[in-house]
């Protein structure tokens, strides 16, 4: 459990008496530590402590209160200053906040609850920051490219340097990998590691969208644009402002689109389908494909200026079967969390059910393990994962060096056998072959697979 930590206030305050009457009522409050100065000097120099609150005697001998509280704000910008005068005027009031005072009392019988008040909402804003920054740091840690990639072979370690090298700067990235091998990962790894971590991290995947909303999608609407437009709808774009906008699929944009995407990230603003007003956003773009995006700029699929424009940093993910022993290292791990997540005992897999991992090809890469093993914790009737456990798909054994078939063949042959097994149902397919439906669909429309 996280310590609560003392809510620190400092009572700056010329009158002895004055003076100790503030700093015993807020004191009142047990997990308030309360410090009196008597001078703005001596408050000054201990502002390394770091106060969530201070309250500042406006006449001070030593130094008038615009003065101090400038310094105040310039040396601590988080740190709220209730400032309280024996004087009521307006135009010092309205002065003094303009410059960032959080409030102005004047003293009298009310003061000391006003300012109980004022304090106790103080607290609770300080209380909200410290758990969003626990919140961060916890997805932070969680977001670490050694942990969101997990893995020991040299790729993947030349992927986690990567990582940290990207997250340092804002330039794009493209992450390119067969599916199921973690490439939403790598770019939530990105962005939880760099200084836009605590703004949003927008994801979207083109190949999931219907090609007619896609413009909407990405840049929003206004009411009326089209049919159904009943609101204005702000864009993914502006959604994602001042934070990171992972584009998965990015092949599968249309040509058309691909135009006006790179002219919008050109100009860093976006018009909504059916406005005429520009709005500025600031994004890190991160994109994705499992496609080979030079390939498709020489079929004429994909604009050439568009490709260099998202190349960036270029990220490549290895399939499962090209990682060793990695896939050992991922089995056990996704068994240890499984189990925790479900309050099972430990389980651990048999050198046999190892051994027919190791020799498994898993064409849908870390997703497909993932699924697998899974599965297995529950299939399993004790605290051994057998072999005869594993729900592995017949077929899909390591492709020998003399195999003549490559593994897109052999993955579009498992694929095509189960559509025809369960009478072209996608669904039902993508279900049981733990991959997402919009392959399989992507695949029937570049007529790889065949649906009667």
């Amino acid at each position: 459990m996280t310590p609560i930590l003392p809510f620190k206030i400092f009572v700056v305050e010329d009158n002895e008496w004055y003076g100790e009457l503030l700093a015993h009522r807020l004191g009142q409050n047990p997990n308030h530590s309360v410090q009196r100065f008597a001078t703005a000097r001596a408050c000054l120099e201990q502002l390394g402590e770091r106060p969530d609150v201070i309250t500042l005697d406006y006449s001070l001998p030593d130094a008038k209160g615009e003065q101090v509280l400038r310094q105040m704000r310039e040396r601590l910008p988080a740190t709220e200053v209730v400032v309280i005068s024996g004087q009521e005027d307006i135009n010092t009031a309205v002065s003094l906040l303009r410059q960032g005072a959080y409030d102005y009392l004047v003293k009298d019988e009310n003061t000391l609850d006003r300012l109980w008040n004022i304090v106790g909402k103080v607290e609770q804003q300080v209380s909200l920051r410290r758990e969003n920054s626990q919140l961060r740091q916890q997805i932070g840690a969680r977001y670490a490219a050694d942990q969101a990639i997990l893995g020991e072979h040299p790729s993947i370690r030349q992927v986690h340097t990567l990582i940290a090298k990207a997250a340092r700067t804002t330039i794009t990235v493209s992450v390119s990998g067969e599916t199921g091998t973690g490439k939403e990962l790598v770019a939530k790894a990105i962005h939880f590691q760099s200084d836009r971590a605590s703004r949003p991290f927008v994801a979207v995947n083109m190949a999931a969208i219907p090609r007619e909303l896609v413009e909407s999608e990405l840049f929003g609407h206004e009411k009326g644009a089209f049919t159904g437009a009943v609101a204005r709808r702000v864009g993914r774009l502006e959604e994602a402002n001042g934070g990171t906008l992972f584009l998965d699929e990015i092949a599968d944009l249309d040509l058309g689109l691909q135009a006006k995407l790179l002219r919008v990230l050109q100009e860093r603003e976006v018009t909504r389908v059916g406005g005429s007003q520009r709005v500025a956003f600031d994004v890190r773009l991160i994109v994705a494909t499992h496609r080979d995006l030079l390939a498709e700029v020489q079929a004429g699929r994909f604009r050439e200026d568009l490709y260099y424009r998202l190349l960036g940093l270029p990220v490549v993910l290895p399939p499962l079967r090209q990682r060793g022993t990695d896939v050992l290292l991922l089995a056990e791990r996704f068994v240890r969390d499984f189990c925790a997540q479900n309050n099972l005992p430990p389980r651990q897999l048999t050198d046999e059910a190892r051994e027919r991992l190791r020799a498994h090809a898993f064409p849908g890469n870390v997703r497909e393990l993932k699924a697998v093993v899974e599965l297995a914790v529950v299939l399993a009737d004790g605290e051994q994962i057998r072999a005869e456990d594993l729900p592995l798909r017949p077929g899909c054994g390591a492709a020998g060096p003399g195999s003549r078939r490559s593994l897109r063949d052999q993955t579009t042959a498992i694929v095509q056998s189960c559509l025809d097994e369960l009478g072209g149902d996608v669904l039902a397919a993508a279900a049981r072959l733990h991959i997402g439906k919009s392959t399989i669909y992507r695949m029937i429309q570049q007529q790889e697979l065949h649906v009667d």
